[in-house]
C-alpha cells in the first residue's frame, strides 16, 4: 500500500459504493457531509469485525465483561469527565479560501513530510547496501536523516508544549514559521487559532422552555465509568477486571474528511481495565502487546502497523500510545491504549458524592482503581480492512480483476454456491447444498451469467470460496472449491465441504493465534 495514495482512497470509496459496502447518507437528497450508511455487504463485514473484537476481548477473558450503556447521559457526567470545559480542538480559518482546519493537524502534516523524507533515504540506502544494510545504525548516523529527525523533534516538542499550556498564539506562530499554506488555495493568510468544543448538544424534555440541556456522548468510556460499581458488585468482580462496550459516539469535528476515517457519528470498541494503583504500567505494556497481536493476527501486513507514543498527554493520562495503520493517507491512528490513572472515577466520585472504590481484602482497605483503556474506532478498522484488501490484478491470461482480499473470517459472505448451468437438475442440487451450509455460514447463491462472470462478482465483494456444482456432482457427490486469493481449485466430497470451509472461515482460527 502506498503512502498518501489519494487515488487508492478514491478507488476504495467508489468500490465500496458500487458493491454495497458503504453509501453516502441521504444520497437521494444530495447527501450529508461526512455521514455514511453501511450497505448490505458493509454491515456484514462490520458485524464480523465487532464479533472478532468482542470474542477476543470478552469471551476469551474470564475477567472482562460487557455492557451497553445509553447514549444519553446525565449532563453532570460530561462536567466530571472534563468534556464540558476542555473537549476542544484548536481551529484556524484561512481568510482567502474560507476553509477551516485543525491547527495541530496542519502542523502534523509537516511532520509527516519529514518522516516521508526519512523513509525515502532509508529505501535508497536499502537498495544500495542490500542484505548488509543496518537500518538502526543508518538512522542514527546519516546526516540527512538526523537533520529531518531533529526538525521533527523540534516541531513536536514545541507543539506539545504550546497545546499543554493553551498558548494558541504560539500555535499560530509555529504555523507561520513553518510556512504552512492552505492546501486548497495555497494562501498563508490565517486567522488566529481558537478553541472549538466538539460536543453536540440537544434538549431533553417535552417543551423547549422546560428542557434540560444534554449532550450526545463524545466517547463511550464514561458509560463504563458510571457503571463501574454496578458491574463490580453484581458480577462480584475482583481486580484486575475489565468492562467492554461497543457503541456510537458523536463529535462535531471541525473538518470531517478522508471517507469514513473521520466522521461526526462513529462507532467505538472500548475496554476499560481496572487495576490496583502502582500496577498500571505493567498492565499498560501488557495491553499494548495484546492489542497489536489482535491486529496482526488478521494478516493485513506486519509493516502496516506501528506504535506512536503521545507527546502531549491528555489531562487524565500518565501514558498513552496509538496503534497506527498505514492507510492510503499514510500512517494514522487506528487504536489508542491509555493509562488513564484514577482520574475518571475520582472525578465522578467528587461530583456525584457516591463512593466508587474497591475494597481490597488482602490489604484491608478501600481505594479508587487505576484504569488502562483500549479504544479502537470500528469505522477506521473497517477502512483498514478495506484498504489492505483492495487489489487489482492482471491474471495469466491477460485479463484483469478487482478482488477484495478480506480475511476469510471477516468476509461478508464466506461461500457462494454456483450451479455450472441453469438446467439439468444442477440448480436444485446447488440449492440443496446451500440449505445445509447456511446454518454455519453466510452464503450467496448465483446462477446468472457465465461462471467466470460470477467468480468476478464474488471476488469484488471478497467471498473467499466459490463452490461450483457441475454434472460430475450428480454422479459422484463432489464439488469444486475455488479459492479467491490464489485461484486454485480442488475437488471435495459434499460430506467434507462444511469441515473444509470451517477450517478457513471460522473466527476460531484467528482467536487461537492470540
Amino acid at each position: 500500500m502506498a503512502q498518501n495514495d489519494d487515488n487508492l482512497l478514491k478507488k476504495i470509496t467508489s468500490h465500496a459504493k458500487e458493491y454495497g459496502f458503504i453509501f453516502p447518507s441521504s444520497e437521494i437528497y444530495d447527501g450529508l457531509a461526512a455521514a455514511y450508511d453501511y450497505g448490505q455487504n458493509g454491515v456484514e463485514l462490520k458485524n464480523n469485525i465487532k464479533e472478532y473484537w468482542w470474542k477476543a476481548m470478552v469471551q476469551m477473558n474470564e475477567n472482562i465483561v460487557g455492557i451497553d450503556a445509553s447514549i444519553f447521559m446525565h449532563p453532570s457526567t460530561w462536567k466530571a469527565s472534563g468534556h464540558v470545559d476542555a473537549f476542544n480542538d484548536p481551529m484556524i480559518d484561512n481568510k482567502d479560501s474560507k476553509k477551516r482546519y485543525r491547527a495541530d493537524v496542519l502542523i502534523e502534516d509537516v511532520i509527516k513530510k519529514y518522516e516521508a523524507k526519512i523513509e525515502k533515504e532509508v529505501a535508497k540506502a536499502q537498495r544500495r547496501f542490500g542484505d548488509s544494510f543496518d537500518k538502526e545504525q543508518f538512522l542514527a548516523t546519516n546526516p540527512n536523516v538526523k537533520r529531518s529527525q531533529d526538525k521533527i523533534d523540534e516541531i513536536e516538542t514545541r507543539l506539545g508544549s504550546s497545546l499543554a499550556k493553551g498558548d494558541l498564539a504560539d500555535v499560530k506562530a509555529l504555523i507561520e514559521e513553518l510556512g504552512i499554506a492552505d492546501p486548497v488555495s495555497g494562501s498563508k493568510n490565517w486567522t488566529d487559532v481558537r478553541q472549538f468544543n466538539l460536543m453536540f448538544s440537544t434538549e431533553l424534555g417535552s417543551v423547549a422552555e422546560g428542557a434540560n440541556k444534554i449532550y450526545l456522548r463524545p466517547e463511550t468510556a464514561q458509560g463504563i465509568f458510571v457503571n463501574y460499581l454496578n458491574v463490580q458488585k453484581t458480577g462480584r468482580m475482583k481486580l484486575p477486571f475489565g468492562i467492554a462496550q461497543i457503541g456510537k459516539a458523536f463529535r462535531n469535528e471541525i473538518i470531517a474528511r478522508q471517507f469514513i476515517f473521520r466522521m461526526r457519528e462513529f462507532e467505538q470498541m472500548e475496554m476499560q481495565f481496572f487495576v490496583k494503583p502502582g500496577e498500571e504500567m505493567t498492565w499498560y505494556e501488557s495491553w499494548k502487546a495484546k492489542r497489536i497481536a489482535w491486529h496482526k493476527a488478521l494478516g493485513l501486513g506486519e509493516d502496516n502497523y506501528r506504535f506512536h507514543d503521545h507527546i502531549n498527554l491528555a489531562h487524565y493520562a500518565n501514558a498513552a500510545t496509538d496503534v497506527e495503520f498505514n492507510f492510503p493517507m499514510g500512517f494514522k491512528e487506528l487504536e489508542g491504549v491509555h493509562s488513564r490513572t484514577d482520574f475518571d472515577l475520582k472525578a465522578h466520585e467528587e461530583l456525584s458524592g457516591k463512593k466508587l472504590q474497591f475494597f481490597d481484602h488482602e490489604e484491608n482497605k478501600s481505594y479508587v482503581p487505576y484504569v488502562i483503556e483500549t479504544s479502537i474506532g470500528l469505522d477506521r478498522m473497517f477502512l483498514a480492512v478495506m484498504s489492505s484488501a483492495y487489489t487489482e490484478e492482471t491474471l495469466e491470461d491477460g485479463s484483469e480483476r478487482t478482488v477484495m482480499k478480506i480475511p476469510a473470517a471477516l468476509a461478508p459472505y464466506k461461500v457462494a454456491v454456483l450451479p455450472l448451468v441453469k438446467k439439468d437438475g444442477l440448480p436444485e442440487k446447488a440449492r440443496e447444498i446451500l440449505s445445509d451450509l447456511r446454518f454455519d455460514f453466510n452464503c450467496q447463491y448465483d446462477e446468472k451469467d457465465a461462471i467466470g462472470k460470477r467468480y468476478r462478482r464474488q471476488d469484488a465483494i471478497g467471498t473467499p470460496f466459490c463452490v461450483t456444482v457441475d454434472y460430475d456432482t450428480l454422479e459422484d457427490n463432489t464439488v469444486t472449491i475455488r479459492d479467491r486469493d490464489d485461484l486454485s481449485q480442488i475437488r471435495v466430497s459434499i460430506d467434507e465441504l462444511k469441515a473444509k470451509l470451517k477450517e478457513s472461515c471460522s473466527l476460531e482460527g484467528l482467536l487461537r493465534k492470540l
